[in-house]
């Protein structure tokens, strides 16, 4: 029996050194996991910064004069190599321009149309019911003239890009009614254009932002600098206000009912606080007249 309880105390021991070793020899590898874990780079590397927008918030609304001048620097810079295909030219009314405004800006630009009585393509003026066409005929011509990354359509760019906030900023963003991811993204990219830290490898034809969303460096050079485009109501023509302009401008294009929307759901939450009230006061009186059996209690 003494030598039966021997043996297994020495199993147990061999056992349980072997398993001791094999951790030993582990702890190297899951070390280096770990290190490799932690020199993972998450993107993007800065997160955009906050900014004040006309439009936030639940009773927020768009600044005109600052949608004007984000289609100046739109039509001015960003055309040169963005669409906005999903915006026709008739909506620029809604910025405060007349009929015949629209008409004249319309007929900066040409739009492809056809086929004619011969089935042939033909590019003609564009009038207010056309949409923002492309610089470029297609997507290869376009992503061959960037360094083979073809510049992104704008009509829903301020809705579609945006970095996560993680907990607890979701939590509060719920009552603060933030939506202002995508202006506050592209504001920070147009701005965040640095001069690469050292160990950053920024491959040939790549510019280093550390608010790009996808890597560390982007194709598209820094495309705004200050003076490039001349304001006529004296707002200063800097990189910032160029930036602010432009991603308020981006914001209306992707949802230029921002303002009927957010009024529609004020009117809903004013109606069902009412509604609430009511049917509390309804069930009050229904109960307060009827006689309750004590008896069964």
């Amino acid at each position: 029996m003494n030598k039966l309880v021997s043996s297994l105390l020495s199993l147990a021991f061999v056992a349980g050194l072997g398993g001791a070793v094999a951790a030993q020899e582990a702890k190297p590898g899951e070390a280096g996991a770990a290190h490799a874990e932690a020199e993972t780079p998450h993107y993007p590397l800065k997160h955009p910064k906050l900014e004040e927008w006309s439009f936030a918030g639940p009773f927020g609304h768009y600044d005109k004069a600052q949608l004007q001048r984000g289609l100046k620097v739109y039509s001015e810079v960003c055309s040169a190599c963005h669409s906005m295909r999903l915006v026709p030219f008739r909506t620029l009314e809604e910025l405060g321009y007349s009929e015949a405004q629209v008409k004249a800006f319309a007929a900066n630009y040409k739009v492809q149309d056809g086929p004619n009585d011969e089935g042939e393509m033909f590019e003609r003026t564009a009038v207010a019911s056309d949409y923002f066409p492309s610089p470029y005929p297609n997507a290869q011509a376009a992503a061959a003239a960037n360094n083979g990354a073809a510049p992104p359509d704008m009509s829903l760019l301020a809705k579609a890009r945006g970095v996560t906030r993680g907990f607890p900023q979701f939590v509060f963003d719920m009552f603060t009614q933030y939506q202002e991811g995508g202006p506050d993204y592209i504001h920070s990219l147009l701005t965040g254009y640095e001069t690469a830290p050292a160990g950053v490898q920024v491959p040939p034809g790549g510019h280093y932002n550390p608010y790009f969303i996808a890597a560390s460096s982007l194709a598209m050079p820094p495309p705004l600098s200050n003076d490039q485009v001349t304001y006529d109501d004296g707002t200063p023509q800097t990189l910032d206000q160029y930036s602010k302009d432009v991603s308020a401008f981006l914001m209306w294009a992707a949802e230029p009912h921002l303002e009927a929307r957010k009024r529609t759901g004020f009117m809903v939450i004013v109606f069902l606080l009412i509604f609430t009230g009511l049917i509390y006061l309804t069930k009050k009186s229904v109960y307060a007249s009827k006689e309750h059996d004590n008896a069964a209690h």
